[in-house]
Formats: structure tokens, sequence, C-alpha cells
């Protein structure tokens, strides 16, 4: 293949699976990866003679090797207490993604014939700033310049905007992953894709729909045979594994049927699960995305019937009752004419593509500049600042357009004070200690003075990331304030 170079690679850092894609001919194509598929298992570990394993090669040795192999990291990504042992050493989430994120980097010069150096990574669009700024921090670790941290249904809008030639519609992307749920509702109207509303849940996805085949599978064996298989580690990794081949066997069959020999000793575990039990089961986790796309509209302004179009992202959305359950509640037919696997990497590559000045093509076969296409996006949590009384000042309401600004005049509370320090808040609750806490900002060497005469302007900044960074401006002086955020020390390399 002819060297392609300056690319910007669109990469889908996915739960279960990731993608990656680039810009070809105008349009954004998925790169397969060095084992010649399209997806990448998200599965880290390491074989028993201590090789690292990425991808499909880690995936493969969950059952026969599973204390060394760690998959759905991404539910954990910035969390900084969390650390994952492989390998007799101790890994944070986004150091387990910077070896996905590695492989991704390595397939793809593979598949380009030449270095990639640069990036946009999608997350979902519920993620808070930690998680954020540790997605950002995965991709520089595994060597890339990250030019952009992209909200998932926004990514998938960009793709499906661009390939359908949209102008002026309104559109509602309901994407349901591995492992996160999110709904962001779009207007897109003369190459400007505008972010009115988004909402969603860091911990609803398949793997939820999965665990509930799980527990149904433990609860009958133990039932039948007496013996509880929740503490077996290898067992519990064949009937996780036996759980999604079922999940997606009941999206084309009306029953699956899961049969595991010598799950335990002699015992066999030998059970159908019929597509009706399946959706008995799930129903509740259903009907928690029906209520996250209500919040939606609530929040954009909208009715189910002002929405042009439904767009359905995610491996998740193939389970039949999704499908259904959304189209009953929006009153129209879901579009489902782009891969749900791909088109959230295919979107990032439309935004690799606008930030690279590359020209993408619509399709009309239209030469369209990527500089005429505008996205607005917007942060999906209300961020503030704690004051004193477990009391939440707040800054930026949740879906303020980004990048924005905005600022707050705080002062001291006894004489003299020095130093005010106080915890940077993402979350909806007027109590503090109920809010995500980003991390601390702290204001140094305030003059002496009676406690609340000095006023400071603390400045908030959202960038297109949706990452946080703050200044402070003593407002009797107009001087500069020193200003550190400190991150938890987990979001470190």
């Amino acid at each position: 293949m002819a060297q392609v170079r300056g690319k910007v690679l669109g990469i889908d850092l996915g739960t279960t699976n990731s993608c990656m894609s680039v810009i070809e001919l105008g349009e954004p194509k998925v790169i397969t990866n060095s084992e010649g598929k399209r997806l990448t298992p998200s599965v880290v570990g390491f074989s028993k003679k201590n090789e690292l394993l990425v991808g499909e090669l880690a995936k493969r040795q969950i059952v026969s090797n599973p204390e060394n192999t760690v998959q759905s990291i991404k539910r954990y990504m910035g969390k900084p207490d969390y650390r994952v042992p492989l390998n007799n050493e101790k890994y944070t989430p986004h150091g387990i993604s910077a070896m996905i994120l590695q492989k991704l980097k390595a397939d793809a010069e593979k598949y380009l014939g030449d270095a990639v150096g640069k990036a946009v990574i999608t997350v979902p669009a519920y993620f808070n700033d930690s998680q954020r700024f540790a997605t950002k921090k995965s991709g520089e670790m595994a060597g890339l310049e990250v030019l952009r941290v992209i909200n998932e249904p926004t990514a998938a809008a960009l793709a499906y905007g661009l390939r359908d030639g949209v102008q002026d519609q309104k559109i509602l992307v309901y994407d349901l992953g591995g492992g996160t749920f999110d709904v962001s509702i779009l207007k897109i109207k003369n190459g400007v894709f505008e972010v009115l509303a988004t909402c969603g849940d860091t911990e609803l996805g398949g793997d939820d729909f999965d665990r509930k085949i799980v527990d149904y599978l433990l609860s009958e064996f133990k039932e039948a045979e007496g013996t509880d298989l929740s503490e077996n580690t290898e067992a519990m990794q064949r009937i996780r594994e036996a759980a999604e081949r079922c999940k997606i066997d009941l999206s084309s069959l009306t029953a699956a049927n899961v049969d595991l020999p010598y799950i335990f000793e002699s015992k066999r575990l030998d059970m159908e699960i019929t597509r009706e039990q399946f959706e008995a089961m799930t129903e509740d986790l259903v009907k928690k995305t029906i209520a996250i796309m209500e919040k939606a509209l609530q929040d954009a302004g909208l009715s189910s019937q002002d929405i042009d179009e439904v767009i359905l992202v995610g491996g998740s959305t193939r389970i039949p009752a999704v499908a259904k359950q959304v189209e009953d509640f929006m009153g129209k037919a879901p579009l489902q004419n782009i891969n749900p696997d791909e088109v959230v990497a295919m979107g990032a590559a439309v935004q690799a593509g606008i930030l690279g000045n590359e020209y993408l093509k619509s399709s009309g076969d239209q030469q369209i500049d990527s500089g005429n296409l505008v996205l607005l996006d917007v942060t999906s949590l209300t961020l503030g600042f704690e004051t004193v009384g477990d009391t939440t000042a707040f800054i930026i309401p949740r879906n303020t357009t980004i990048p924005t600004r905005n600022s707050k005049v705080f002062t001291t509370h006894y004489d003299d004070q020095k130093v005010v320090r106080g915890k940077i808040l993402q979350g909806e609750d007027q109590s503090a200690s109920k809010n995500v806490a980003l991390g601390t900002i702290v204001l140094e060497n305030i003059p002496p003075a009676p406690k609340g005469v000095p006023r400071i302007e603390v400045t908030f900044d959202i960038d297109a990331n949706g990452i946080i960074n703050a200044t402070a401006r003593d407002l009797a002086t107009g001087n500069m304030r020193s200003v550190t955020i400190e991150r938890p020390a987990g979001l470190n390399d």
C-alpha cells in the first residue's frame, strides 16, 4: 500500500472492543488490526511466560489465565485509587488503556505504512473531568498527541451527518456500549453540529445485560446442584463468556442454549434461555435507558415528536428489546444503516479530518472543506467549587457549550488567611459531599487582611476536551494569584 502521511487516527476506546478509523479518499474508513479484524478486544494480559498480550491474544487466555488478564477497564477510568494486579505489578486504569492504545497505534502504522503520532479519542458523553483527563493521559502514554477528546454520541452524529449529507435536522443518538450509556441530542444545520443536551450513566451497558444472565445461571445451578460457583474464578470466567454468547445469540434466535461441561468437578451446566426470559430479566435496564432519554429531551426543551431521526450506537443496541423500546418511546424506527460497533470510530476520524484540515466527502460525492464543518459540544455535568458548610457554589451549568469559561468571587474565612483551598466538583447536588470531587484548587500568597476583605475572582475554563483549567485574580490589585489544581495522585503516569 502506498504511504499515507499526516494522518490523524480516530479511536473509539471501548469497554468491550476498540476500533480505529482514518479519512481516506474523503471518507472515514475503519482500519483492520494485525489480526485482520475491524474490532480489537479491550483486553490486556500477561502470558504464563510473562509476555504482554493485548486484544484477541489476551481475550483467548481469560479462562485459562484469569488472574493475569483484565477486561472492561474503561469502567474504572479516572478512579485514582483503583489498581489492577498483573504480572506481580499494579497498574492504573489509564496505564492499562495505554497498552490498548499502543497496539492500535502500532497496527495503524502497519496498515498505513507510516508513523502515526496524533489521534482523536472518544469517551462517553457522561465522563467527568477525571475520566477525560485519564483518557487523554493514556493516549499520551501510548505515544500519541491527543488533539481532541470527543463525546461518543457526538462522534456518531458526525459520521451519520457526513455520510447522509444531513442539512437541517434534529437527531437523537442512543449509545448503549459495553460499559456505558449515553444519549445526546444534536441539531445539524449548514455544517454546524450543535449538541443541545446530553445525559447518561457511566455504569450501565452490555456488561450489565451479561450479568443478568450470569446471575440467572448461577442461581439455577445452585438450586439444581447445591453448588455456588460465584467464588470459583475459572468457572465464573467460563460462565461470563457463555452469557455474552447467549446474549448475542438471542439477538437473532428466540432461544439459546448454555452448555458448559465439567463446570465444577464432573458437573455440567446445561440450560436453555429464551428471548422472552432474557427480556424479562433485563427489563429494568432498558427502562433505565428510556428514563435517561426523557431527561435528555427535557434538558433540550424538546419532545420526541421534534426529533427527525434516531441513531442507535453500540453493540448492545442489537438487542431486539432495546430497539423496540426506543422505537415505541420515540414513535419512529431508529436508523441502523452504519455498523453500530464502528460508527463512533468513524466519527472520530471525521473530527480528526476536521482538525487535520483534510477534505471530507458527502454522500453526493461533493468535496466538503472540513473547515466548513463546526462541532459545538457541551459539558455533561455542572461544574462547581466547594465552599464553607459542605455547600457547592455552581459555576458552569451542565449542557453549556464548550469551550467555555465563567467566574465567581471568593474570599477568606479568618483574619490574615494566606491560602484558600477547596474542592472542584462536578455534579448537580447542592451538598458538596454528594458530588464528584475532581481535585483541589489552591490559591496562595493572599496578602494579610481581615476575613471577608480579600476578593479573589476564580475563573474556570472547560476546554474542547471537557478538561478543566483554573485561574484566579485579586480584584483589589488586579494581580493574578498562584493557582494549582491538585489532581488525585493516581492520575499521574
